[in-house]
């Protein structure tokens, strides 16, 4: 089956293709018809555009690449124009979708779609041909408008064309994910947290350390966010309540309009801006909303022993803990437990972290990994009374994340120079096969 594209001038698009072909880096490609909302997506998501202002965005007529370089995210995204055919014989479609990770199709769901799946069904079956380990993920997208029966109905009805038409070319094995999305809500950032979570490879190791986390100092749920994007990487195996993950997300927002507002910037000794509000005997800057509920900005009093297991609830009374009560007196090993994500060991270095009290007598409890990642958790009040335990433990966890982290670095920077080992030896070929 063959679908026909408007003709355009194709010169600027093959440049672009020739200048961005050169990396290694794992793309994901965003694609659909003119007008979708393709580069709203990626404004909103990776350029924090107000959504308001992508009213004014002219349609995209050339390649948009943009890397995305944040601790364990490390990919390029890609918009595409959607008036081109890029399987045209006038393209190399394996240097386009050899290094694909995945390939996102945009539908906006207020308009006739019936084109859009044909145009669907043509690209998913023609990059599964150049490359099988694409993941294909459909955005149902501007749903915003839509009633939630209208949504359900909707996916429902998508889903089930692309399956009829995946089932009569014989193409069953296709597997394709379905998200309804809007950029006027969380929708879209949690549809791109699952997609990106398929292409970090470190995501089991980091689920199962936020499992031994949850499990051992109380907490209901928790998430690893990147704070420029709003994108969890990875949260504990308990299921993803959209409620407690809005929460979450909104609370990265809280923060930040807060230190703008209150929050002094004042240097540190490391060179990092630092809170400096009115403190208490503990260090801790209080704010308090209009409801009533209290946000603090802390300085980590409860610094942790430096020991690298954690602890569990039934061992907090023995010493184990140590620094629960935040006076053991043991400076050189608060020195070490207390590692920024590059590995060196910073004094008294101040950690941002925040706590959210809500009505219903839950809590929001933020911890700062590195400057890309927190860790919002999600647990009961009498839970958290035993903060000392889990600051403790959140200082394991960060330990952790670190050598999982600098693991990953080291291994990506052996396969960039094996790969570009492997090219210079190719290029070598092809001149002495040119002689």
């Amino acid at each position: 089956m063959n679908y026909d594209y408007p003709h355009v001038n194709d010169s600027e698009i093959t440049d672009t293709l020739e200048d961005t072909s050169g990396s290694d880096k794992p793309r994901i490609l965003l694609m659909g018809l003119q007008r979708s909302g393709k580069s709203s997506i990626q404004r909103v998501v990776f350029g924090k555009m107000p959504p308001n202002d992508t009213l004014y965005l002219e349609s995209t007529t050339k390649i948009q690449k943009e890397d995305i370089t944040r601790s364990f995210i490390d990919f390029q995204i890609w918009d595409f124009p959607g008036q081109v055919n890029f399987f045209d014989m006038a393209y190399d479609s394996q240097e386009i979708f050899g290094a694909v990770g995945a390939l996102i199709f945009v539908i906006d769901a207020q308009d006739d779609y019936s084109e859009a799946l044909h145009r669907l069904f043509f690209t998913v079956t023609s990059a599964y041909r150049v490359n099988q380990n694409i993941s294909f993920e459909v955005l149902i997208h501007k749903v915003d408008g839509l009633s939630d029966d209208y949504k359900i109905d909707t996916q429902r009805d998508v889903q089930q064309r692309m399956s009829d038409m995946l089932a009569d070319a014989q193409l069953e094995h296709i597997h394709l994910s379905y998200y309804l999305t809007s950029i006027y809500d969380h929708s879209i950032y949690e549809a791109f947290s699952k997609i990106i979570q398929k292409l970090i490879r470190e995501l089991p190791t980091l689920e199962n350390l936020l499992n031994v986390l949850c499990q051992n100092s109380g907490i209901d749920k928790a998430y690893l966010f990147d704070t420029l994007t709003k994108i969890y990487i990875a949260t504990d195996s308990s299921p993803v309540d959209m409620q407690s993950y809005e929460l979450c997300s909104d609370m990265i927002d809280v923060i930040i309009d807060i230190e703008c507002i209150y929050g002094a910037q004042v240097p540190s000794p490391n060179g990092r801006s630092s809170i400096s509000d009115e403190e208490d005997e503990y260090g801790e800057s209080h704010h308090v909303n209009g409801n009533g509920n209290g946000t603090r900005l802390l300085r980590d009093p409860y610094n942790g022993s430096g020991n690298n297991n954690i602890v569990n609830d039934d061992d907090e009374g023995d010493g184990g803990g140590g620094g629960g009560d935040g006076d053991d007196g043991d400076d050189e090993s608060q020195e070490q437990s207390l590692r920024r994500a590059d590995g060196v060991g910073l004094q008294n270095e101040a950690e941002a972290s925040s706590l959210i009290k809500l009505d219903n007598g839950d809590v929001l409890y933020m911890r700062e990994v590195n400057r890309l990642l927190v860790l919002i958790c999600l647990l009961r009040h009498d839970n958290f009374e035993k903060h000392g335990l889990i600051d403790y433990n959140f200082q394991c966890f960060k330990e952790a994340v670190t050598e999982v982290f600098e693991f990953s670095q080291k291994r990506n920077s052996q396969q960039q120079e094996q790969q570009q080992q492997q090219q210079m030896t190719h290029l070598a070929q092809q001149q002495s096969n040119s002689e």
